[in-house]
């Protein structure tokens, strides 16, 4: 419920503050005093169009700030969550809006600034606003279908969880097939390249040390003849087979033999001589292995085309797809797997199809004996709204609940539900927001909230010109009805007629006052003395006189014993 509304610097408003209570609020007071520019600043806050033309002469901005409280947190907790808002623990909601010269404005809602939008999405849920204002909700077509299944809960409700079960099921698989699908004509490109890829580095047949290797023998087998030379130089060093030169071994035999005269003498040469033997027999073994080395070695150019074509063959791969032949192998790896993942996906999307076909027979089914037992429901409270409709001086008026096939699911099944009224014989059935009368249209709300009332969940109604073109009889049906519902929400209503201004459980007064040249707009709460005045004068006009006076607190009196009684 809306606690408090404070509004400044707002057409002739300079400052004003009003405590509202639960229950049914009235606002009265003369033509042309302020009454509905309170609710046009309501509907600013609301999130209604802003205009600099709002803004009080000589000021640079106007401010509208509405604290609520929130007996119910579900109907609106989830909008909070999305936009991050941090909710009080007293269930207070802080809403404010403010205007400036540029025509720009600001909104906050617990002092966090938000779009529009997001105020809009919030307050819709707070307050619905009947009159000549865009803030009402039985105006919104997509509220429709829920109002009748609030109306067909116990009837329907097992239906509708069934049909939320299964969109939400259908939704996932949806997703699920449009992350695993791409294009087919992508997706086989991918096949393809994957494949090449593949190939292209399976029919190499890489092995990890294999390039060190080929460069090393590329190595030996480019510098063979230096090779040979080298080896044979050593050789004939070692083991001259020249007659006139003496070999590096026959020169360390002569040694050995010549330390061995020595030893016969002195055995302290003993050691000696065994370092020079071992000496001759390591030159032996080296020549041995020099010789064995050299019959490996041989200049072939065949070898070396083979072995350079490899090297090209691994370059060519590196640059493609690594720095490395291990890193090449990680390659192949990855790309298999993500052709393996591409291969299955299309297994996994025929099963989802499957899937998906299987939900959507299930979805047909189950939405078709929910929009049958809805069509149940509409016939019912289409009578229900006509009667209505009649009691508040509508006697032709026809209502009438449209039902139109979607070509697609929704959570909600496949109707689309179109509240359609006509107010005058031989008219075509209309949409709600076709109704031209603003009175009208708030007494065609009127009907329909009493209907829904007890399952409507927007806790505040405002009623602005529901008493266009109504008297007598039919004045006290719609202060009745409005009074009835106020039991279960809280009823804001501008009014002229004294019969709707008896009921309220508070009754506010607006006037206009001239205060340092300028008009100003201010609000009182009325006592019961302020009461009987404002409805007397309600009753004869300006002028009061003591039969109006005593006349007004009869149908005060009248109106608290109803109260009492109720």
């Amino acid at each position: 419920m809306l606690l408090e509304l404070n509004i400044s610097n707002f057409i002739i408003i300079d400052k004003m503050k009003i405590t509202l209570s639960k229950g049914f609020n009235i606002i009265t007071g003369e033509t042309g005093s302020g009454k509905s520019i309170v609710i046009d600043a309501l509907n600013v806050l609301l999130g209604g169009r802003a205009s600099r033309d709002y803004i009080r002469t000589g000021c640079d901005k106007a401010f509208i700030e509405g604290l609520f409280y929130l007996e119910k947190l579900e109907n609106i907790k989830d909008v909070l969550d999305e936009y991050g808002i941090e909710f009080e623990q007293d269930n207070m909601l802080l809403i404010s809006r403010e205007i400036f010269s540029s025509g720009k404005s600001i909104s906050r809602i617990n002092g966090r600034v938000v779009t529009l939008s997001m105020l809009n999405k919030l307050t819709k849920k707070l307050v619905d606003l009947h009159g000549q204002h865009e803030h009402q909700s039985l105006l919104l077509v997509e509220n429709h279908i829920e109002l009748l299944d609030s109306l067909g809960k116990e009837n329907i409700e097992s239906l509708i969880i069934d049909v939320k079960k299964e969109f939400d099921r259908l939704k996932k698989l949806k997703n699920r097939l449009k992350e695993i699908g791409i294009d087919e004509m992508e997706k086989e490109r991918k096949i393809d390249l994957l494949k090449f890829q593949l190939n292209e580095i399976d029919s190499a047949e890489l092995r990890i040390d294999e390039e060190e290797k080929i460069i090393g023998e590329l190595n030996l087998l480019s510098n063979a003849e230096d090779l040979l030379n080298i080896i044979n130089n050593i050789l004939e060093c070692i083991n001259s087979n020249d007659y006139y030169e003496t070999s590096l071994l026959d020169q360390i035999s002569s040694v050995s033999k010549n330390l061995a005269k020595i030893v016969k003498y002195d055995d302290k040469f003993m050691e000696y001589n065994d370092i020079i033997e071992t000496i001759y027999y390591q030159l032996k073994d080296i020549a041995t292995e020099l010789r064995l080395y050299q019959e490996t070695i041989e200049y072939n150019p065949e070898r070396i085309k083979l072995l350079e074509e490899r090297l090209d063959l691994i370059n060519n791969l590196k640059r493609k797809y690594g720095s490395n032949i291990e890193e090449i192998l990680k390659y192949r790896d990855k790309i298999s797997y993500e052709l393996e993942v591409i291969l299955n996906n299309e297994r996994e999307i025929e099963n989802i199809k499957k899937e998906i076909s299987s939900v959507e027979e299930k979805l047909n089914v189950i939405c078709e004996k929910l929009s049958n037992e809805r069509k149940l429901i509409a016939k019912q409270i289409e009578v229900e709204i006509t009667n209505e409709l009649k009691e508040l001086n509508l006697k032709d008026a026809k209502f009438e609940v449209s039902f139109e096939k979607l070509d697609h699911f929704t959570e909600k099944g496949l109707d689309r539900v179109e509240f359609l009224i006509a107010t005058n014989p031989g008219e075509p059935l209309k949409p709600l927001n076709k109704v031209a009368s603003g009175g009208e249209l708030s007494r065609i709300m009127l009907a329909i909230k009493t209907i829904l009332a007890d399952v409507d969940n927007i806790p505040c109604l405002v009623f602005d010109e529901i008493d266009t073109g109504i008297s007598g009889k039919t004045a006290m049906i719609v202060g009745e009805k409005i009074r009835n519902i106020s039991q279960t929400h809280q009823i804001i209503c501008i009014t002229h007629l004294p019969q709707i201004a008896v009921l309220g459980d508070s009754h506010f007064y607006i006037e206009k006052k001239k205060i340092e040249g300028k008009v100003v707009a201010k609000i009182n709460k009325l006592n019961y003395e302020e009461r009987v005045n404002e409805i007397s004068r309600l009753l004869g006009g300006t002028k009061l006189t003591e039969m109006t006076k005593k006349l007004a607190d009869e149908m005060l009196m009248a109106s608290n014993k109803k109260n009492k009684v109720s």
